[in-house]
């Protein structure tokens, strides 16, 4: 049984809880305003917006050392929709890996919406996870805890993988939100 803490509430936050606690696992949901709050968990999912991941890191880079880390964002510009603000050879997850250099950082569920993680499916399809990281035995442990609480789990390769994951993730949202498709659905793996 895992210890899984997730900084963040909303819809991702609760779908990702509902997955963890679905395989038999201890999960804390912790606010961004809970900084007071230790984190308990030693995998630490940060499901909130690419623009929160500095004060946190901030705020909890101790608490965070040693720990599996999940960077679930898609860094997009929030003002235009229209480009990612990280440079053309980087991720969201690279930045994170190297402001947490003592912790384990893996890219997860930023290529699926809040709906499909909860439904656990994608049309006719299982949802499935992409999970980029340098470390094969923390992929292997999201993995497991993903596919307990109902889902498929890919691992999509290294932490380097994690521009092609958000470029990915950012194509869907981009699709959403222009009513192109609906956010109950998105790109499935079959």
């Amino acid at each position: 049984m895992a210890n899984v803490s997730i900084i963040g509430s909303g819809n991702m936050g609760q779908a990702i809880s509902s997955i963890v606690s679905t395989g038999g696992n201890n999960v804390e949901v912790l606010n961004t305003q809970d900084a007071d709050k230790p984190v308990t968990g030693d995998i630490v999912i940060l499901a909130v917006p690419y623009p929160s991941l500095r004060s946190i890191v901030e705020a909890r880079r101790d608490q965070l050392a040693g720990k599996v880390v999940v960077d679930i964002t898609n860094p997009l510009n929030f003002e235009t929709f229209d480009s990612l603000v990280v440079p053309a050879d980087g991720s969201a997850a690279a930045e994170l890996a190297a402001a947490l250099p003592q912790s384990t950082v893996l890219k997860a569920f930023n290529t699926n919406f809040a709906a499909t993680l909860a439904s656990r499916s994608v049309g006719p399809n299982a949802t499935t996870v992409l999970i980029a990281g340098d470390d094969a035995a923390a992929k292997a442990e999201l993995a497991g805890i993903i596919s307990a609480g109902g889902l498929k789990a890919l691992d999509a390769g290294a932490l380097s993988r994690a521009r092609e994951l958000e470029s990915l993730g950012f194509l869907q949202l981009t699709l959403a939100a222009g009513e192109k498709i609906a956010w109950t659905g998105g790109f499935a793996i079959a």
